[in-house]
């Protein structure tokens, strides 16, 4: 079967890299996938596998042996979306579309499971189970796309024993992947507030209310959330990435917005802390005359990786790869709405290497020069193979 797999990802890595060309050309936001849609399902037809499309008005449902689903049946992921970033690498297949790109491996993980999906196909006799192929939309914005995916029912008809996921890891090497049995991402809130007081010019601040000055002294307190209420044992952050007070030099303005994210891995702990944040949010802002708007949008759960999954396929892809190659990864505060659906079977979330230092291939997820080492597709190819067939 090693073998098998071998030749058939080396056979198909070619076209499975020029899936991943096109995608990356023609990225598409969060819930607007709909030429990736069409792509992905031009491949399914011309493979001749049957699929459900139009789920979540983008999602597509693909399924290779339904006949087989009594015995068992397994789901393998992607997500189509990218981000708004405008892309700076000089690559051939550089994004044609302005302000979006696939900054985090999306268009890697459809390749790769587009290019497993056709060697599953090829070989479906040697497959002893039933094989969901969900390509997911909107896996960057909130409510998230496993979320609906699973509220239309994707995972029953036939009922999914088992699912996995890839995702690229730009601080891992090419070649590698990482498993992390158990806890290994966390929740994932955003934090909304709106601080109100009274604008006027800066040379007479006795007459107003100053919202930037409140602003600072808020953002600086409610660290104390984190580092005196939260258990010591519980990983938790709390940050702000964006304050925007429209004053000058000599005015003060009337609102203040801040926009953050709240992450940890306990859901009583989460819920306690949404409560503290709005209590000391309105504690400190009215304490110094002002007003606030606390909107916090609850995101996606923690992620946790099935342990006796999870073991299985550190065993198959070990025998695999060799030991060498599958490293073990400690917990991270990401975010992934993967997370959805290990709230509901077990699950496995896996990492590929996309890294190579000589080729400068070494930005992180989300950065405008993000790129990966195409050869970690064949790697991706391989592991889902390896966890289908095996």
């Amino acid at each position: 079967m090693k073998q098998l797999i071998q030749q058939q990802s080396s056979k198909i890595l070619d076209e499975a890299i020029a899936i991943r060309r096109h995608l990356h050309q023609h990225p598409e936001l969060s819930f607007q996938e709909f030429e990736t849609s069409k792509y992905v399902q031009s491949k399914l037809i011309e493979w001749g596998i049957p699929f459900t499309a139009g789920i979540v008005e983008t999602g597509v449902l693909a399924t290779i042996n339904p006949e087989k689903a009594n015995e068992k049946c397994i789901a393998l992921r992607a997500d189509l979306d990218a981000l708004p970033i405008q892309e700076l690498n000089t690559v051939e297949y550089k994004s044609q579309n302005e302000g979006v790109m696939h900054a985090c491996g999306h268009d890697v993980h459809t390749a790769m499971l587009l290019g497993t999906a056709k060697i599953l196909q090829e070989q479906k006799d040697a497959l002893n189970c039933c094989v969901k192929l969900i390509f997911q939309p909107g896996e960057e914005k909130l409510p998230g796309g496993a979320k609906l995916m699973i509220e239309a029912g994707v995972l029953q008809n036939p009922k999914v024993d088992e699912i996995y996921a890839l995702h690229v890891f730009p601080e891992l090497e090419a070649g590698k992947i990482g498993l992390k049995s158990g806890m290994y991402m966390a929740s994932c809130d955003e934090i909304y507030l709106t601080v109100k007081g009274k604008g006027g010019h800066g040379a007479m601040p006795h007459q107003n209310i100053d919202p930037i000055a409140i602003s600072a002294q808020l953002i600086t307190s409610l660290q104390q959330i984190v580092s005196r209420k939260c258990p010591p044992n519980l990983p938790c952050v709390l940050s702000f990435g964006r304050i925007e007070g429209l004053g000058a030099t000599n005015v003060i303005p009337d609102i203040v917005e801040i926009q953050g994210t709240f992450r940890t891995m306990d859901e009583n702990w989460r819920a306690k802390a949404h409560q503290l944040i709005e209590e000391h949010c309105k504690g400190i802002v009215e304490g110094m005359g002002g007003k606030i708007d606390v909107n916090i949008q609850v995101g996606y759960p923690y992620l946790e990786n099935d342990i006796q999954l999870t073991a299985k396929a550190k065993e198959k892809t070990e025998n695999f790869f060799g030991t060498n190659r599958v490293i073990d990864l400690p917990i991270r505060l990401t975010g992934e709405d993967f997370a959805y659906y290990s709230q509901e079977i077990p699950a496995t979330f896996i990492r590929i290497g996309v890294r190579n230092e000589e080729k400068g291939i070494v930005h992180p997820v989300h950065n405008a020069e993000f790129n990966i080492d195409e050869k970690a597709i064949q790697t991706g190819i391989e592991t889902l193979l390896c966890l289908a067939l095996t």
